[in-house]
């Protein structure tokens, strides 16, 4: 898990700097008709589609349906101002994607409009293989749709977060050391002491434990701007980002 932290790269974002994150673009425009607005949108889809995607499992339809009906969803959420009844600004992603969901869900839509679904350009690329497999891995034991689709929320973010920062570190010609210490960054239950990843690596152990930190130090703050765009203000990121951890922390 990382660590809370407070240096430069993972600070306080500034108002300037805020405004340029996904959901905060789409809040400020209201709906999806501007194209900044509409691509922030699609980037936000495309990262955290399969939370749906379980969630629509879980509420008990099969795998055909569910494909179905979360790509219907996507290509409805992905025109223009689809859910006028409801108000995105203020409220985070999370919790205005699993509303927008459920009133889907509860209406005629996914039969009235299907004949014009299917014309649309649906652009989040949904694998029936990748999702099936996915789900298949989750713990059977009964849990409330809800609670699931935030578990799987939560474990969306630190993977896009953990997904960033193997980016840096392999463009930084560290991808041998990257994937050596990664478990100890996400306290897998397979990392290695460090006095045996000091003996792989051929480094001190002083040296490994020091890398681990500046790696969890820089996790922590990318798990922040990933945390961002999922909110519509600087001042939810920090509400936010403990609650995911606290969701997480109650297991599965």
């Amino acid at each position: 898990m990382p660590s809370n932290p407070s240096d430069e790269e993972s600070g306080p974002r500034t108002a300037a700097q805020f405004t340029t994150t996904n959901w905060s673009v789409v809040a400020a425009a209201g709906d999806v008709s501007s194209p900044q607005a509409a691509e922030a949108l699609e980037t936000l889809c495309r990262t955290y589609w399969y939370p749906l995607y379980a969630y629509v499992r879980r509420r008990g339809y099969n795998p055909d349906d569910a494909q179905d009906l979360t790509q219907g969803f996507f290509a409805c959420l992905l025109r223009r101002n689809p859910f006028p009844h409801l108000r995105s600004a203020g409220a985070k992603f999370r919790s205005f994607l699993l509303t927008a969901l459920n009133h889907y869900l509860i209406s005629e839509w996914h039969r009235d409009h299907a004949q014009k679904r299917g014309g649309d350009r649906v652009r989040i690329p949904l694998d029936p293989a990748e999702s099936e497999t996915r789900y298949a891995l989750e713990v059977t034991e009964a849990i409330a749709p809800d609670a699931a689709y935030e578990r799987r929320w939560a474990e969306a973010v630190l993977a896009r977060a953990l997904d960033r920062l193997r980016e840096e570190q392999i463009a930084q010609g560290n991808r041998d050391l990257f994937e050596a210490l990664a478990p100890c960054l996400t306290g897998a239950a397979d990392a290695l002491p460090y006095a045996e990843l000091a003996r792989r690596l051929d480094r001190t152990e002083t040296a490994v434990r020091s890398a681990v930190h500046r790696l969890r130090r820089r996790y922590g703050g990318l798990l922040r701007l990933e945390v961002a765009h999922t909110v519509s203000s600087p001042a939810e990121v920090d509400d936010e980002l403990r609650h995911l951890l606290s969701v997480l922390s109650r297991g599965p």
